[in-house]
């Protein structure tokens, strides 16, 4: 009788074992990150991984399993969500767009105006090698064409806000590395989620296009004017105008303060609604609207003790981790008819290619010319710290969808294509088990080097100098300027 009532449905299951994950790390929060050192998205991608089909099966938001998704997946005795690929899209969509938006928040006051050129470097010659880097690796590991290659590396230029979030703030090793720093990679990670939709276009519009004028032509027009050009400037106009309007509104005592908290993220949402429904650059609109909206430092101190960015990581980002472990196309990792050339061996060496090569050499070789780079090693941090997450995840599917139906809507899976296969049909089954591998690996790798770095540190000590606690030190990076003339916000300390 009492068994006749449980319902362990997929949705009850989900609710149970997600908020349980959450409600044990955050008893431990602080344990995990200053003296385990580890940050929350690699292991909410793990506990992700063995809830899902591969391991234990307890979670599956689609009905697709460790065989993939042929046929079985309308099975719904199997167990699942029935979620698709428009799923993800929208996803993380919406927890990048809040992410961008955060950043653009935190961000010293009146930062662009004088950190601009840093910036500037990483967003262009920084990203365009790394772009062009990764379509070789693509086409030289996996024999795919020109246009498929570019498609796949734009997926992977973007640094992650959510894994930088998680890797440079809130934690002991952040206080390790100087604040102008952390800022410059923040200021990277919110915009170039954004500025990686040009790259992206180049592969997809080269693939889908009748001619390379109607191609340059679309390009231009739609992707660097509308949606790059014009999501920036309509974010910035937002953020702007609604500072102004809950200035107005706090000045007269209208909200109160979880109003004010909240208002927070119902400006990120709405950020993300206007950019997708004008068919323009969401990230970039709620990265300008977040920015233009705490220009100023104003909202800032008002809302510094509310910790609003810590507690979207903890729900938001970390819920879309373990999202993604559940969902990682594990059957897409070996090779299949229409794509031959995947397979296990090439993905690894085409991880190991990516880490070491997309960014640390390009930024060891122009530090020199950034001026927020001031040692060698800091450039050696910067380059590594470049990690591929949820964003890399959605222009993937952006892609695909594209590569689909000539829309920026996926089916819920790939279609099934007949023989002989397309370049555009090859394209749609090889990009997201690429940029999804990838993805894999960087949250991973990024997401344990602050335990990597943290004990070389202490083993690098004489044993006199080192930490009573393993890996326990927490004064600043060998190799990295703390302080006097290098010091970046001295006007913002004055104004705090």
């Amino acid at each position: 009788m009492v068994w006749e009532v449980i319902e362990a449905t997929p949705a009850h299951l989900t609710y149970l074992l997600l908020s349980t994950f959450l409600i044990s790390y955050t008893l431990f929060a602080l344990f995990i990150r200053n003296r385990l050192h580890l940050s929350e998205p690699p292991i909410a991608l793990l506990f992700g991984i063995l809830l899902g089909p591969r391991v234990l099966g307890w979670l599956s938001p689609n009905f697709c399993g460790v065989n993939g998704c042929q046929g079985k997946e309308m099975d719904q005795s199997g167990g699942g969500w029935g979620w698709g690929d428009d799923i993800i899209q929208e996803s993380t969509r919406v927890i990048v767009g809040i992410q961008v938006f955060a950043i653009g928040v935190e961000l010293p006051k009146y930062y662009a105006s004088r950190h601009w050129k840093s910036v500037a470097m990483l967003l262009g010659p920084v990203m365009t090698f790394g772009w062009l880097v990764c379509a070789g690796f693509v086409a030289l590991l996996f024999k795919t064409d020109l246009a498929t290659s570019l498609t796949v590396a734009a997926c992977l230029t973007p640094t992650d806000p959510v894994l930088a979030a998680s890797i440079l703030s809130n934690s002991q090793f952040s206080t390790r590395v100087p604040k102008r720093i952390k800022d410059m990679l923040s200021a990277e990670s919110g915009c170039n989620d954004g500025i990686s939709f040009p790259f992206l276009y180049v592969g997809v519009q080269a693939l889908i296009s009748s001619s390379a004028g109607e191609a340059a032509k679309e390009w231009f027009l739609v992707t660097i004017l509308w949606q790059c050009v014009f999501g920036t400037f309509i974010g910035f106009v937002i953020g702007t105008t609604f500072n102004r309007v809950l200035r107005f509104s706090d000045a007269r005592h209208y909200i109160d303060s979880p109003g004010f908290t909240v208002f927070y993220l119902l400006l990120a949402i709405l950020c993300v609604g206007v950019g997708s429904t004008l068919g323009s650059d969401d990230f970039l609109v709620a990265f300008g609207a977040g920015y233009g909206f705490a220009r100023d430092g104003w909202f800032s101190k008002k809302t510094h003790e509310t910790h609003v960015p810590n507690i979207i990581d903890l729900l938001l980002n970390s819920g879309m981790f373990v999202y993604f472990g559940t969902i990682i196309p594990w059957e897409a990792f070996q090779p299949h008819a229409i794509t031959p050339t995947v397979t296990p061996l090439r993905l690894l060496a085409f991880l190991a290619l990516v880490i070491a090569f997309r960014r640390i050499p390009v930024v060891l070789a122009l530090y020199p010319w950034i001026p927020d780079i001031k040692t060698f090693r800091e450039a050696l941090f910067c380059g590594h710290f470049g990690p591929m997450g949820l964003g890399g995840l959605f222009l993937a599917i952006e892609a695909r969808a594209l590569l689909e139906n000539g829309s920026t809507s996926p089916d819920p899976h790939p279609p099934n294509y007949g023989r002989p296969y397309t370049a555009r049909e090859k394209a749609v089954h090889i990009i997201f088990p690429l940029v999804s591998f990838i993805v894999l690996g960087s949250t991973m790798i990024h997401g344990l080097s602050v335990l990597g770095l943290s004990l070389i540190s202490h083993f690098q000590r004489p044993k006199e100098n080192r930490s009573n606690i393993l890996a326990g030190e927490d004064d600043p990076l060998d190799g990295m300027e703390h302080g006097g003339s290098v010091t970046s916000e001295p006007e913002d300390e004055e104004d705090d």
